[in-house]
């Protein structure tokens, strides 16, 4: 049995050649949709479709009144390393930055004492930060800290500091290991809001318990990434 692949897919995967392969670099405006419907003869719907595509899977963005240009490369996050969200931009030649959104002194719920091997009534920092890579939105992260063993941390400069290397340097506790999971998930309306992509747009929530080299859980966090504009890379060996 022969099966036909869809018009729109075939346009995408030839729009995405011309991306991959450095003919459109990143910034580059392509071709206005009447365009594309004469090269390829196809309907209007059917390169709208394509792009629609490329727009969601991060190698297009449009611009409101400008056109459709081609997107900067996705930031590789190395999920098998523990990384600051600093030191992760810095790597890829981006300027990070923060935005800190609220800073609260809150009691530990049920499942942050367990995690964070606190007793109920124990304060936790509540911090929630957009974090920005050349001041472009890339992740929405919601920060736990035990106030007994960092106390005074919202006094420090959360917006421009690393908040792993105010641990580490100011209060002694080094981050060394972490537990995550990671799983795709829907933007919400605040979520969109923040991070500028429409409400339910992909994105990939990090969730991680972070430890110093004693096995001390020092930070519980939900980081939400924006899909279009970072994929995670992973090293894989074989058991044994």
């Amino acid at each position: 049995m022969t099966v036909t692949v869809p018009l729109y897919i075939q346009i995408r995967e030839a729009l995405a050649e011309r991306i991959q392969s450095g003919e459109w670099p990143p910034g580059t405006r392509i071709p206005a949709e009447r365009e594309l419907v004469t090269e390829f003869g196809a309907s209007r719907g059917t390169i709208r479709q394509a792009i629609n595509d490329l727009v969601s899977k991060g190698l297009l963005r449009r611009v409101q009144g400008s056109g459709t240009y081609v997107a900067d490369p996705k930031v590789d996050v190395p999920a098998h390393l523990l990384l600051s969200f600093t030191e992760t931009m810095r790597r890829h030649g981006l300027e990070p930055g923060a935005q800190v959104l609220s800073v609260e002194t809150v009691p530990a719920s049920r499942k942050l004492c367990q995690l964070l091997n606190l007793s109920l009534g124990d304060q936790v920092y509540q911090i929630v930060r957009l974090r920005t890579g050349n001041n472009q939105p890339v992740a929405l992260e919601y920060s736990h800290f035990p106030v007994k063993l960092c106390p005074g941390l919202e006094r420090f400069d959360l917006q421009r500091r690393s908040i792993y290397r105010i641990l580490d340097e100011e209060y002694g506790l080094a981050l060394v290991r972490a537990e995550q999971t990671l799983e795709p998930t829907l933007a919400r309306r605040f979520e969109a809001e923040v991070l500028g992509v429409p409400e339910g747009a992909p994105l990939m929530l990090w969730e991680r318990l972070a430890f110093t080299s004693t096995g001390l859980p020092v930070e519980y966090a939900k980081d939400l990434y924006r899909g279009d504009r970072v994929r995670f890379r992973v090293m894989l060996h074989l058991p044994g």
